[in-house]
């Protein structure tokens, strides 16, 4: 221990290296073997409970707390399988993190094109693993404006959906972005800094859910439970991320163009869209007209 700065005997240090294990070091050897294979045989599905009572029906003979089987448990780095059923996908930044401010308080409604948007991201369980996809849609009419699959969480898988609707909407030429509000959760891809630097360059003023609010993104999400229900559960299984961008664009070319919308009086989102702006450009009425 000369180096940490210590002086030990040698007397001191060969007493220690041939003391023999302590009766609880020696026990918990045996029972880490024992847990270890039971976990393991068992498909690494047992937690402590189950571990327990399995040790007790192994070895009926021997008693082994159920705390020391959570100790033990914990030292190997041993756990049962978990009951969320679903992966998450908002993984929350830092702490220390500055959010903007909840710009839109669940209200979630637009007077026009390209005032309001909101993005969420959801996911697919395919064969050959998850698959996340991003949306960005347009409160005033539902619009999915923004969209990307892929196999990861990255920030930029979020941010590509972002680019999609930035360029869609400039492509259209109706109306610029300059009154928009982009809203989301509190997911760490939508608050890192390279997303908030695009909004700030787009002119996008960025807005973020409360925290541990259900509803705090829910006209998003609700896309997202359209997005399952009409194309994911009635169309699946899925072989993975290639498959899912196919029919993803499928879905949203279809939703956006042909599918009728509560929201939109029942009309297409690209429709009510269209209804809008012709009625901006419509010609005044001449004088002495009804």
């Amino acid at each position: 221990m000369a180096e940490a700065g210590y002086q030990i005997a040698p007397s001191s240090y060969y007493a220690r290296k041939s003391r023999k294990p302590c009766a609880r070091a020696v026990s918990d050897a045996v029972w880490d073997a024992r847990i270890t294979t039971i976990h393991a045989t068992n498909r690494g599905l047992y937690g402590v409970r189950k571990v327990w009572k399995a040790l007790a029906r192994a070895y009926p003979d021997e008693h082994i707390a159920r705390c020391t089987v959570e100790r033990r448990m914990r030292a190997l780095g041993l756990a049962g399988v978990s009951n969320k059923r679903t992966p998450t996908t908002t993984r929350r930044p830092s702490k220390t993190v500055a959010f903007p401010a909840d710009r839109l308080e669940r209200d979630f409604t637009a007077p026009a094109p390209d005032r309001r948007w909101v993005a969420d991201i959801t996911y697919v369980a395919t064969w050959s693993g998850f698959v996340y996809v991003a949306f960005v849609t347009d409160l005033y009419s539902r619009r999915i404006v923004g969209w990307r699959v892929a196999n990861h969480l990255r920030t930029d898988l979020a941010l590509d959906a972002l680019e999609q609707a930035i360029w869609s909407r400039r492509q259209d030429g109706e109306a610029t972005l300059d009154a928009l509000v982009h809203h989301s959760d509190h997911g760490v891809q939508y608050c890192a800094i390279a997303y908030t630097e695009r909004l700030e360059q787009a002119g996008i003023e960025a807005s973020v859910g409360s925290v541990g609010d259900s509803f705090d993104n829910a006209a998003a999400e609700a896309v997202n439970r359209l997005y399952k229900k009409e194309l994911i559960w009635r169309e699946g299984p899925w072989s993975g991320v290639e498959a899912v961008e196919a029919a993803t664009l499928s879905w949203v070319h279809w939703y956006n163009h042909e599918r009728l919308h509560s929201h939109c009086d029942h009309t297409p989102p690209a429709e009510y869209e269209a209804t809008y702006y012709a009625a901006l450009n419509r010609a005044p009425a001449p004088a002495g007209t009804a």
